[in-house]
């Protein structure tokens, strides 16, 4: 093994055999066209990976549920996050490895997963001698994320006076940053861990494994990937009693309320989602992929301290 590859045992990556027959997705729209300049698809070619490039219209999952058929025994995209939790959805199902090319816009998954994102074509070496571990994934009414699902609006409810605490400030801002298209939401209606009701939060934030919140080194980053915990975040509407208007927590399940079909985001795609919308984490769900080269761990868990690798922690609000 290298010297790279042996800095990112400490997260529990591992060397892997090569694949027999990679398949890559490219979604040539993502990112404002950064793959087509990149010259992703010939790079990729040149590596012996079949390349699948996306039209208007297509079935991604069909597409990739087709490759699986045809004997892939590895599947990457590059795209968005939304793009990647569809394939990532049939890596897993499948029990066979994935590969994140960061070629969306954000690249949050990338960023958590520790894959360079502005090293597009580095990525690519994921395929023929990648390092592999297994992390979480989560799901919401039986659809997979690798990020999060955002609920409610980043409003003028949030931008009240009573969200200037500093921890309030550190729940709105990485909401804020990690948060998909969301619309105003309906009567959502959630318990805590502490057994308190939420009715008519302004924001609910899920997320596959939680966000650095506790003086966070690196503002909406995950420390760990493989906690086997959502994250949750609520911001209610601030009312004009003593009760803080917002609360973090970790929990492996989590059951929202509403009397019609929520507006959502899931990882960054707009969705309609029934009520109840019941989620849960996946440990340990997906095999993943990256470069021996890359990071191997997001910014907020490189940054602490040299040891163990970092696990994700109980965050209170």
């Amino acid at each position: 093994m290298n010297q790279p590859a042996t800095q990112l045992s400490r997260y529990g990556w591992r060397p892997a055999d090569p694949p027999r027959r990679p398949v890559l997705f490219i979604n040539p729209r993502s990112g404002d066209g950064k793959a087509e300049r990149a010259g992703l698809a010939e790079q990729a070619r040149e590596k012996g990976i079949e390349v699948v490039i996306l039209a208007p219209g297509q079935d991604l999952a069909a597409l990739a549920g087709e490759a699986v058929t045809g004997g892939a025994d590895l599947l990457g995209m590059a795209g968005g996050d939304g793009s990647l939790a569809v394939v990532a959805a049939v890596a897993a199902a499948h029990g066979i490895p994935f590969v994140c090319v960061p070629a969306g816009t954000r690249n949050h998954f990338a960023l958590d997963v520790g894959v360079d994102r502005h090293d597009l074509a580095g990525a690519l070496d994921a395929f023929p001698e990648g390092v592999e571990r297994q992390i979480d994934t989560a799901e919401v009414n039986g659809r997979m994320f690798l990020n999060n699902v955002s609920l409610g609006i980043y409003g003028d409810a949030v931008r009240s006076p009573a969200y200037r605490d500093a921890k309030m400030r550190t729940l709105l801002e990485t909401a804020a940053e990690v948060m998909g298209p969301g619309a105003e939401a309906p009567a959502l209606d959630l318990a805590d861990d502490l057994g308190r009701e939420h009715r008519h939060p302004a924001v609910v934030l899920v997320s596959n494994n939680p966000y650095a919140l506790d003086r966070p080194l690196v503002r909406g980053t995950r420390p760990a990937l493989d906690s086997g915990q959502l994250g949750i975040v609520v911001l209610d509407a601030p009312g004009d009693g003593p009760r803080v208007p917002g609360r973090a927590w970790n929990a492996p399940l989590l059951e929202v309320n509403a009397p019609a079909p929520v507006h959502a985001g899931v990882d960054g795609e707009a969705a309609d989602l029934d009520p109840p919308l019941r989620f849960a984490s996946r440990p340990a769900s997906l095999r993943v992929r990256i470069s021996p080269r890359h990071p191997g761990a997001s910014p907020s868990a490189r940054l602490r301290l040299p040891g163990q690798p970092p696990r994700a922690r109980g965050t209170r609000g």
